[in-house]
């Protein structure tokens, strides 16, 4: 039975046979939307395959971690959205026998290898666009689906039902920034809109569309920028009103999710006419409509119904050192688990709201070919990067310029993050190759995505990193 990505099969089948033969496993992640929901796909598909697990997640995987991770004495490791990039630490644990990898991940690799390491980058995807850490992850759960051992071969749990995790992770790594999931991710959705657990569908491309209501829903839409509305609690609720529909009930006003297909397309045939009207670029006005993931088997209006609710609640779990509740939720738990990451939640985006405002206030310093802001301690490390993607573009920020932010991790070590745009992306940026050639000239390290990466550097070294992240995005945007 092949997979959804037959230029990963005979990797993943081999990466399954060893994790399959193993007595124990223990599945290190990380803690990010991606991060938790492999996790999850793996501690599913492992417990389908009666493999014992355990389940840890770190924020870094650096040397440090690795070696705890090899005091832990399991004799398989299964790292999921991490691994590829630390190769070189890690097969240092791997010649002495402390424990034998197996890697399911989607950043760049490291000048190492090992037996088993599955990746779409070395086999010519793109690990940034077209397949996340949860899909990669997915490849190999249904590499590990059991069969029933006759001759027919068929699968008893072909595992096609953890489609909707990978979507989400897919989402929430920003690999439908341009519109829509594509390439193996694609795959990944046809096979979850075949099992029944994935619904793909074209609609208003605003986040929030399950839960908030209808002038939040306008009122935070920032990605496509409307004068009148975006950021104008007032405006956007005239907006509404004067459509001259029935947008309210006993309750207040109703959701997205509330509103019949004739509703729906009044309002955005009355969004599309204002963008016009106040001279939103037509480029822009087509981003308002977009491809949508819907999670099948989850209750509608609930944060769970939609992959880019979902990915936030699990953002608001680990990056909080509550990893434990976002892979609860992950693997089915709906009442204490799921209460515990609302709470989260709530606090996630006061503090996203903090931190943007902070930004907002403060600005950033602009270099000629990138931008950038320090944050101290004013914004927690783990969501720096977020709050620097909510800005770019946003009032007192540029958007065809990268954004860097930093963020204190330590006495002695900073936080560094970084966002570009897919538009920049195409022209040459690639953040991974900036944060980690910058970092390691500075004594740090650093890596990720071409529209997104992160490094740690000494905390006495921003101003040099400044200025060689700079020099780097130069020659890559020529």
């Amino acid at each position: 039975m092949g997979g959804p990505v037959p230029e990963l099969d005979a990797r993943a089948v081999a990466c399954a046979d060893r994790l399959r033969d193993a007595d124990s496993v223990l599945v290190a992640s990380h803690i990010d939307a991606d991060g938790l929901t492999s996790a999850a796909i793996a501690a599913s598909a492992l417990e389908r395959a009666e493999v014992p697990f355990e389940v840890v997640f770190e924020k870094q995987l650096d040397a440090d971690a690795i070696a705890a991770i090899a005091e832990r004495g399991f004799e398989t490791v299964l790292f999921t959205d991490f691994g590829s990039g630390q190769l070189d630490h890690i097969a240092e644990h791997e010649a002495s026998g402390a424990f034998t990898p197996v890697i399911a991940d989607h950043h760049q690799p490291a000048d190492a290898d090992t037996e088993y390491h599955l990746n779409p980058l070395l086999v010519g995807l793109d690990g940034s666009s077209e397949l996340s850490g949860a899909g990669t992850t997915y490849v190999l759960a249904r590499a590990l689906a059991e069969r029933d051992g006759d001759t027919s071969g068929e699968a008893t749990t072909d595992n096609r039902d953890l489609a909707g995790l990978a979507v989400v992770g897919a989402v929430g790594d920003m690999q439908a920034s341009d519109g829509e999931l594509t390439g193996a991710n694609g795959a990944i959705v046809a096979e979850g809109c075949e099992a029944g657990v994935v619904e793909e569908a074209t609609d208003l491309a605003l986040y929030g569309k399950q839960t908030r209501p209808l002038p939040k829903l306008l009122e935070y839409a920032t990605d496509v920028r409307i004068p009148g509305i975006s950021g104008s609690e007032r405006g956007a609720r005239e907006f509404l009103s004067g459509l001259g529909l029935d947008l309210e009930d006993g309750d207040g006003w109703r959701r997205w999710v509330d509103l019949d297909d004739g509703e729906r397309q009044a309002v955005a045939s009355g969004l599309v006419q204002r963008a016009v009207e106040r001279g939103v670029p037509a480029g822009r006005i087509d981003d308002l409509v977009g491809t949508t993931y819907t999670l099948a088997e989850e209750p509608t209006g609930t944060e769970l119904r939609d992959a880019s609710e979902f990915s936030t609640l699990l953002n608001a779990t680990a990056r909080y050192d509550r990893a434990d509740v976002g892979l609860a939720v992950c693997l089915g738990d709906r009442d204490a688990a799921l209460d515990r990451a609302r709470r989260l939640l709530s606090n996630h985006r006061r503090n996203l709201a903090t931190g943007l405002d902070w930004v907002k206030r403060t600005g950033v310093t602009g270099e000629e070919h990138l931008q950038w802001f320090d944050a101290g301690e004013e914004i927690r490390e783990t969501i720096v990067g977020i709050v620097a993607g909510m800005a770019l573009g946003a009032d007192a920020t540029r958007s065809d310029r990268p954004i860097i932010a930093f963020a204190a991790k330590s006495d002695t070590e900073s936080k560094v993050s970084a966002r570009g745009s897919h538009r920049l992306v195409r022209e040459g940026l690639d953040l991974s190759a900036v944060m980690g050639e910058a970092a390691r000239a500075l004594g740090g390290d650093g890596g990720g995505h071409d529209v997104a990466a992160g490094a740690t550097i000494p905390a006495d070294e921003k101003e040099g990193f400044v200025e060689r992240a700079d020099a780097i995005v130069a020659d890559q945007l020529g």
